[in-house]
């Protein structure tokens, strides 16, 4: 429990950090953080809080879809945003074209890496993931219409408030998928790869069902 705990953490903060580098990238970055982004520079609020605020938010949408979260769920919620700031602050903006996409390439390749190990502590998904699930399980929506429409939105309303849509979106759009399927297997486990694109199966991701008292192992 205690490796599962660390690698969860490892995993965010990897994922806080990989955000960054895109951003300083500058572009293009993924809907969510573009959503974000929009609203940061609406309102004044730093990305990293608004990241936490709509995490929230997304979650609250869990309730009539009556989707569980998990301790990776919360803590996504909870630590994504600050590991994200944390990563703005330690990271310069790139001063070239060049050093710019090698900063998104980094970023984007970071985010692959990261998702393996944190979606491999079994913790749960986090809050996006599992709306979609969500939408699928409930309302039979498949992953993918649900996946495009939530993300399409929130991309246009991330675009019209000022966030950074470009090539780099184009990018993440069509190189994310790829990538997570070479390191969801290789650092997640099989299994646990296919439950994460599968959400139909019974997921390993959940807590494995207690087995009768009968059955356990003596303490």
């Amino acid at each position: 429990m205690t490796f599962r705990v660390l690698r969860l953490l490892v995993g965010l903060m990897l994922y806080g950090f990989a955000e960054a580098l895109m951003i300083r990238g500058a572009i293009g970055i993924d809907p969510w953080t573009v959503f974000s982004q929009g609203i940061s520079r609406s309102t004044g609020l730093s990305i990293g809080l608004l990241t936490n605020l709509i995490g929230i938010a997304v979650l609250l949408l869990w309730i009539p879809l009556r989707q569980r979260p998990g301790l990776g769920t919360v803590l996504n919620v909870l630590l994504l945003g600050p590991f994200m700031e944390l990563g703005l602050w330690l990271l310069p903006a790139p001063g070239s074209l060049l050093l710019q996409v090698l900063s998104f390439t980094a970023g984007l390749l970071l985010l692959a890496v990261a998702s393996g190990i944190y979606i491999g502590a079994r913790f749960g998904p986090g809050p996006r993931d599992g709306l979609m699930t969500g939408l699928h399980a409930r309302l039979g929506w498949p992953i993918w219409l649900g996946r495009t429409l939530i993300e399409a939105t929130v991309l246009g309303a991330g675009w019209l408030l000022g966030g950074d849509v470009g090539f780099g979106t184009l990018a993440f759009a069509l190189l994310i998928g790829p990538l997570c399927g070479v390191t969801l297997p290789l650092l997640a486990g099989r299994k646990v790869a296919l439950a994460a694109v599968s959400p139909s199966t019974p997921s390993p991701l959940s807590p494995p069902p207690s087995r009768p008292a009968s059955s356990r192992a003596p303490v």
